[in-house]
């Protein structure tokens, strides 16, 4: 019989990444009527960002949203590096979506097709 204290690996710290991820058009979406797609600016908790990735992808697919692209832009530690601003309530979604290890959709832009 193993020793189940070997078998347990150190837990890996879960970090935030920003994510946006543009979506399409799909039933039961959620989008207005007239919307031709969406960009959503994530906040999403994991050890690494393609498992930040992975989760953001699964939960938006599981609420019928269709993704059709992600840009991850790194940590917040990463973002302030290259000189990105975080305010308050940036901040706070940050850490929420940490403490909770969720994927947090902070702001929804929806795209109209141009009529002119």
């Amino acid at each position: 019989m193993s020793d189940p204290s070997k078998s347990k690996r150190p837990k890996r710290p879960h970090h935030v990444f920003t994510l946006l991820v543009e979506i399409g058009r799909k039933a039961r979406d959620g989008l207005p009527d007239d919307a031709s797609g969406a960009a959503l600016m994530c906040y999403a908790s994991g050890v690494d960002e393609d498992e930040a990735v992975r989760e953001t992808v699964a939960v938006l697919k599981s609420a019928d949203m269709n993704v059709l692209e992600v840009t991850g832009y790194g940590t917040r530690e990463e973002r302030e590096a290259e000189g990105h601003d975080i305010d308050e309530d940036e901040a706070g979604l940050m850490a929420r979506a940490l403490s909770e290890n969720s994927v947090i959709v902070a702001q929804t832009t929806i795209f109209r097709e141009d009529e002119t």
